[in-house]
């Protein structure tokens, strides 16, 4: 499972690499607050404007692994607007 917090700024450009790296499938929590090292505070209020997002990919580990790379890419693009990936052990799935 990974799970990867992201600026809302950049939603098409994750969005279209997943669709790259081959899973059109995800849930995505639409707002989400918090504070970044690189990105600043983003709490959508006019004094710390934008938000985050949370989306949640299930994927085998092959799949996971290049979708990792090519977020790892993205990041390397959008240094300022923050996004960060964790991939974490998905025991089963229904």
């Amino acid at each position: 499972m990974i799970m990867i917090v992201y600026n809302e700024a950049i939603d098409l450009e994750v969005m279209e690499t997943l669709e790259q790296s081959g899973l059109p499938n995800y849930t995505v929590l639409p707002e989400a607050y918090g504070r970044g090292m690189a990105s600043g505070t983003h709490l959508g209020t006019d004094v710390w404007p934008g938000r985050n997002r949370v989306l949640y990919v299930a994927a085998p580990e092959d799949q996971a692994a290049a979708l990792m790379a090519r977020l790892r890419t993205l990041r390397e693009q959008y240094k300022r607007e923050g996004l960060k990936a964790f991939v974490m052990p998905m025991e089963e799935s229904l």
